[in-house]
């Protein structure tokens, strides 16, 4: 059974949320304001499968509390706001929110939703790369010690982290580990991980938008869907933070695929 955690100042609209979900066979744990619902989260994230977040709290914004949660957990989140705009919703994307909706909402709907929320997370977490493979690179010998390396970058498939070697710079020799080198750390959502592992388990494919978004959200990818499009370019931003070469090359008409 889920357990979901429900992050809405308005009692009214928190205890419908509320009530209509037990009555789906989901368990429920709610918060008013945006300090305790950090809190909460700090300390008890993994005790949840999913959270509903509304984006204006007291205290601090849902905005903020997604942010934050973003350091240390990857917990699915759908947003819920009265703001209906493009804006909005791409600068929640932005943040790490798996879906987004808007006020009113169909409660039926937000049911449909959650379920399909948790079937990507489900999957997600099936399909996460933790067996040996001619695709990963073997750094340390040891056969539970995964990486991935292309020019500058590092992935730790184990860890969930990406480095990048130096600053602002390519060295010649960006394959070999270099002691005098920095190594920095991004700061990647779920989705933006999955995606540059994808370019790194293939660094001579081209993938079309379909290919990418049908590998990491295992759906049907949709012409009109900005979804991709928004982590495309903020998987791009953070790895320009620290390293000039632009990784990821736009093909037009045709898709995305890594620089050579």
């Amino acid at each position: 059974m889920s357990k979901i955690l429900i992050i809405e100042d308005d009692k009214e609209i928190n205890n419908l949320i509320k009530l209509y979900l037990e009555e789906n066979s989901y368990t429920t744990e709610s918060v008013f304001d945006g300090m305790k619902a950090l809190k909460l989260l700090r300390e008890r994230a993994e005790e949840f499968d999913l959270a509903i977040l509304d984006i204006m709290l007291p205290f601090k914004s849902g905005d903020n509390v997604l942010s934050e949660l973003r350091t240390h957990s990857n917990l699915p989140v759908i947003m819920l706001s009265a703001k209906d705009s493009v804006h909005t919703k791409v600068d929640m994307i932005r943040l790490g929110a798996d879906d987004y909706m808007t006020k009113p909402f169909d409660l039926d709907e937000l049911i449909v939703r959650i379920e399909a929320v948790l079937r990507r997370s489900i999957r997600d977490m099936d399909n996460a790369p933790n067996k040996s493979g001619k695709d990963v690179d073997d750094i340390s010998g040891n056969q539970s010690e995964k990486k991935l390396t292309y020019r500058n970058i590092i992935m730790d498939i184990n860890s969930k982290r990406v480095y990048i070697r130096g600053t602002n710079s390519l060295p010649d020799n960006a394959g070999e580990e270099n002691d005098n080198q920095t190594e920095n750390e991004l700061e990647l959502t779920a989705k933006e991980f999955e995606i540059l592992e994808l370019f790194l388990k293939n660094p001579t494919k081209l993938f079309s938008k379909a290919n990418i978004y049908e590998s990491v959200w295992n759906e049907e990818y949709l012409v009109e869907d900005t979804t991709l499009k928004v982590h495309m370019s903020n998987l791009r931003s953070k790895l320009k933070k620290y390293d000039d070469f632009d990784y990821i090359e736009t093909v037009w008409g045709m898709g995305y695929r890594l620089k050579h």
